[in-house]
């Protein structure tokens, strides 16, 4: 029967284009060896949730991960949380992006690992900094041999307070060869918002940049990176990473500078590295801070090699020896992920800066002088190409382009006919969504899939995701909660510091056992397609970065024109994210060009330029509920167009009045 309610695609690709993808490699290789057919994708996806034990076993053979052990079984506990995943096996995210997973092929080494540009380097005309596999490896066992020097072994703490660049790239392998757990902030993060992640983990060393360039401006950081030191007791050393030319970091204590420890005339010591469990700490990433101190969050070497093989891979094509260019800072888990296209050969394209300068086509531009087959960048890059006029597909030669991959918020209808207009008719264009807490997506591009205007592919092989209704069942064409009723390699091992579970269990766990509840909210339609409607949650949704509305209030409570605040987020009109903060003034104070100004720039400075509000509202009173908490969800329902009877109880507010006033407020 014909669903005569199905949208036109905006693209649909042929059989000889499926056939060539590495999905339908690995389910030829399926059927030889394991004797596996599946009608369509979604018969595939039903098999690799249903026997997790299997799936997961197919993609560490086929793709041949090395370790030590017997990878059998794969799932040895399923529980959520608390699942037992390779328990048999010991292996080292960082010798699978060095050696490469599968067999070592002839030119391995001269492949290129790293192609980096910089603001310095993205005029045209300016070079790129090409390094090859066997340059970085070389590189990174320097690196960790600095770090041995310094008494780092397995299980240490090693942080970076970087920008987006070949070194801290290095360093972050470095330490992960080790089996140190390695964690980062981006340099544009203010003191506080850094201090608070890296304190929980107790890190010994530190690599930093005590300065950076962005927006064609040098943002001197060295007094922020003194006062980070001295708000790290734990540290034992400072690695200095290269910078502006006189910059020597002289001022600060305990420190190296990079060319002292890396270099091309310095001796390269033998690269080993140390097998560690699969549920080792690879990286520490963090929570938005929602409900106060970020939460810390512990990551697997062995989760993440075999999640990224796989999201890579099957669901954005990458493959040995083509480009692949996802745009992101230091402090995204992004920047995670794409590095983890090592492990499949692919060279990774950088670029440390903004990406609208010097001119807002400077990533379409490093896409054709790299040809990159695959290009990724959040919506809101892409929605501002659009409202710029741009016309990527006419100004440059973009033959390679193969992939385009938009994250970190919905991309709207607009944005997606935009690409197919103004880039490029034959392109496959995948929209994902998962989130830092699995260091991967849940849904996805799906090979051999449609692309529908404003929606995603469908949910990503070995993720058991549906949308949940309040009852806790599984729903069809309808917005619900995005869950995941079984477990998948890559969710986090642990919390820091969360002894006995209690933080993880609260945070995905609180609403039905057993089940993984994300924040979101989704709808899957009829066809397997989805479509993301933000969170279902208080976190803010900032291009893409997850900020927690405490570390905004803890930084107002220290401005003493300020009673009070509140701050969500609502629709700007065109699928962006606003972030809107309410503010009770102090005596005698007004809300005027002078204050808002005061308050951007101190979110900016303490926090990050992404904390800053697009819209200041003044109102008598905040809302809280009965029990003393502000009522940061309902209000961000009613912002969304929800009936006030179904955002919110007013016999549990404890001042109903104050929300009267909010919505006043904000319809003026």
């Amino acid at each position: 029967m014909t669903n005569t309610n199905t949208p036109t695609p905006l693209w649909q690709p042929d059989e000889q284009w499926i056939t060539k993808t590495p999905l339908s490699a690995y389910q030829r290789w399926l059927t030889q060896t394991r004797d596996l057919s599946f009608v369509d994708y979604a018969e595939l996806w039903s098999w690799s949730v249903n026997d997790l034990d299997g799936f997961w076993s197919s993609i560490w053979d086929y793709f041949g991960i090395h370790a030590d052990g017997n990878p059998r079984p794969a799932l040895a506990a399923e529980q959520m949380p608390g699942a037992s995943w390779f328990p048999n096996v010991k292996l080292n995210y960082a010798e699978q992006a060095l050696v490469g997973v599968g067999p070592p092929q002839p030119g391995d080494r001269s492949l290129p690992a790293l192609l980096a540009y910089s603001e310095s380097s993205a005029a045209p005309g300016l070079a790129m900094q090409s390094i090859n596999r066997g340059e970085l490896a070389d590189q990174v066992a320097q690196v960790a041999g600095a770090l041995r020097e310094l008494g780092v072994t397995a299980g240490d703490r090693v942080v970076g307070y970087v920008t987006n660049t070949p070194e801290a790239l290095v360093a972050m392998l470095a330490a992960a060869s080790l089996g140190a757990i390695w964690s980062s902030c981006a340099a544009e993060f203010g003191v506080a918002s850094v201090v608070d992640r890296f304190q929980q983990i107790e890190p010994k060393v530190l690599f930093a940049v005590n300065g950076y360039r962005f927006n064609g401006k040098y943002h001197d950081r060295s007094g922020a990176l003194q006062a980070i030191q001295s708000g790290l007791p734990t540290l034992e050393a400072t690695l200095l990473l290269p910078g502006e030319a006189g910059n020597t970091g002289s001022e600060l204590s305990q420190t190296r500078l990079w060319g002292d420890i890396c270099g091309p005339s310095l001796p390269v010591p033998e690269l080993t590295f140390e097998r560690v469990p699969f549920d080792h700490p690879l990286w520490i990433l963090y929570s938005s801070g929602t409900t106060g101190i970020p939460k810390a969050i512990a990551h697997s070497h062995g989760g993440n090699v075999i999640e990224h093989i796989k999201v890579l891979a099957l669901h954005q094509g990458v493959t040995r020896a083509k480009p692949f260019f996802w745009f992101t800072t230091a402090g995204w888990m992004v920047w995670n992920l794409a590095a983890s296209a090592l492990l499949l050969k692919a060279p990774v394209v950088i670029y440390d800066g903004n990406p609208a300068f010097p001119t807002l086509d400077t990533l379409w531009r490093i896409t054709e002088e790299t040809e990159a087959t695959c290009l990724g960048a959040s919506a809101a890059f892409f929605q501002g190409c659009e409202k710029a006029g741009l016309k990527p597909g006419q100004a440059h030669d973009l033959k390679s382009l193969e992939t385009l991959i938009s994250t970190g918020s919905p991309l709207s209808p607009q944005g997606f006919e935009w690409i197919y207009s103004a880039v490029k008719q034959d392109l496959w264009l995948t929209s994902a969504s998962g989130g830092t807490d699995v260091c991967s997506a849940f849904v996805g591009g799906v090979p051999g899939h449609a692309v529908y205007s404003g929606e995603i592919q469908g949910a990503s092989l070995g993720a058991a995701v549906y949308a949940f209704n309040d009852a806790g069942e599984a729903v069809i064409d309808e917005v619900g909660e995005l869950v995941l009723t079984r477990p998948m390699p890559s969710m986090p091992p642990f919390f820091w510091n969360d002894t006995d579970g209690k933080r993880y269990q609260e945070s995905y766990f609180d609403m039905w056992p057993g089940v993984w509840r994300h924040g979101d909210f989704i709808k899957f339609t009829a066809r397997g397609s989805c479509i993301i409607y933000g969170r279902s949650d208080s976190t803010l949704n900032r291009k893409g970065v997850r900020i927690g509305t405490a570390e905004i209030y803890n930084s107002l409570e220290t401005l003493p024109q300020l009673q009070d605040s509140m701050v969500t987020e609502r629709s700007g009109g065109d699928g962006q994210s606003l972030m809107v903060l309410f503010i009770v003034l102090g005596d005698g104070v007004s809300l005027d060009d002078q204050l808002r100004t005061l308050l951007s720039e101190h979110l900016r400075q303490s926090l990050s330029p992404r904390h800053v509000p697009d819209e200041i509202y003044a109102v008598l009173a905040i809302p809280y509920t009965l029990t003393g908490k502000k009522m940061e969800v309902p209000v961000r329902r009613l912002l969304a167009g929800v009936a006030q009877s179904q955002a919110l109880s007013r016999d549990a507010m404890a001042n109903p009045e104050a929300l009267d006033g909010l919505l006043a407020a904000i319809k003026e």
